[in-house]
């Protein structure tokens, strides 16, 4: 008896984490793939710097994600060798850096000005990104969980909070700190990254996911770790959800307080920034257990799951698949553009852009769906 309570306990646990993932995913689908760029609603964006929108949510929420599904994959480490466990979680860790490298770098060639294919060269490739932040966080997180306990596990994560802010105050521009071009995130990429393996999308060689801002983000990964454990050790009652409130609203009131002297700040992954979304998905994963486990309801589970089952993979998908569509032309105009224009932007600016996100949104989950119904799990 105990052990079919055992598994169905922790069936549920996997539910509300494939549906906390779920959701992820498929918001972060939607703010990647506007169908216009410049008709997108204000709350699909990222804040231009310092501020919050619900966009500013889900990458943090899949770092989270990660941390959450460590919680159970630690547990099999116990009847492995250290060595076996250094080489899955560097094996993993590789994967995912690469996967994601690759994805950026694709697809290799460009044309140029007489139409001709032309190599993309590694030396103006970028390095970091999405999932070479997950990659670096989830690496670094495993080897805090083999070994060490949970308490020092937590403050190794409150430490590199309080570490990363110093950084910034000591080695950023006086009283530019926290600006886009005197920051010291944008000095210490540049100098170990090179410019040229820098994001562009600020307009000036900036990466939102570069190697000193991942500093912060550990804490993101290490509270989903620590969630995830309460939630094994605990169950999913009604203590667990209180519990989850309790600690998100506190890191709420923290996250805020903070904002007055570290403001909060995606691109900057600002310590107040990485305490305010760990807060918020602490109430949003009580919000989805209260969901699931006590009111029972299934509307929504399935579409969410089948995101959640695959999420590294289909976000993958995503993203060449955009790529993709950029690159085919129809006529003089990208088959991506071509869409907007012929179909959704008949319905107006703003509601075409959203339309045209919803769509790839949804043509991705047919595939999470397949895959699903299939029984084929892709683990990166």
């Amino acid at each position: 008896m105990n052990n079919l309570q055992n598994h169905t306990s922790e069936k549920y646990r996997f539910t509300a984490l494939d549906i906390f993932r779920g959701m992820t995913i498929c918001f972060m689908i939607i703010v990647n793939t506007p169908g216009n760029e410049e008709t997108t609603f204000s709350f699909l964006k990222h804040a231009d710097w310092n501020g919050f929108t619900p966009t500013d949510l889900v990458f943090p929420s899949f770092l989270f994600a990660v941390g959450n599904a460590l919680s159970f994959v630690n547990k099999r480490w116990g009847t492995l060798s250290t060595k076996t466990v250094m080489l899955k979680v560097a094996k993993r860790s590789c994967l995912i850096f690469l996967t994601g490298y690759l994805m950026y770098w694709f697809p290799f060639f460009s044309l140029d000005s007489d139409s001709h294919l032309i190599f993309s060269p590694i030396s103006h490739t970028r390095i970091m990104g999405v999932l070479q932040r997950i990659a670096l966080c989830y690496g670094i997180v495993a080897l805090l969980v083999y070994f060490l306990k949970k308490e020092k596990i937590l403050a190794a994560g409150v430490g590199a909070l309080v570490f990363y802010w110093m950084i910034l105050v000591w080695f950023g521009s006086p009283g530019l700190e926290y600006t886009k071009t005197g920051n010291a995130v944008l000095s210490f990429d540049s100098l170990i990254l090179g410019v040229n393996h820098l994001y562009t999308g600020e307009g000036f060689p900036f990466d939102p996911e570069g190697i000193l801002s991942t500093i912060p983000a550990l804490f993101n990964v290490i509270c989903g770790y620590l969630a995830g454990t309460y939630i094994q050790r605990k169950g999913n009652n009604r203590q667990t959800i209180t519990e989850f409130v309790l600690v998100g609203l506190g890191l709420l009131i923290i996250a805020y307080a903070w904002n007055h002297i570290f403001p909060i700040n995606k691109k900057l992954w600002t310590s107040s920034y990485a305490t305010l979304t760990v807060g918020l998905d602490f109430l949003l994963l009580a919000a989805i257990i209260y969901w699931t486990d006590f009111l029972k309801i299934k509307q929504g589970r399935n579409f969410f799951q089948a995101f959640g089952k695959n999420p590294l993979a289909i976000y993958v998908l995503s993203e060449i698949g955009v790529t993709l569509m950029w690159l085919i032309p129809i006529g003089d105009t990208p088959l991506y553009s071509w869409l907007y224009n012929n179909i959704f932007a008949h319905a107006g600016g703003y509601i075409g852009s959203l339309l045209f996100a919803l769509w790839w949104m949804l043509s991705c989950w047919l595939v999470a769906y397949w895959l699903d119904r299939k029984k084929i799990y892709i683990k990166l």
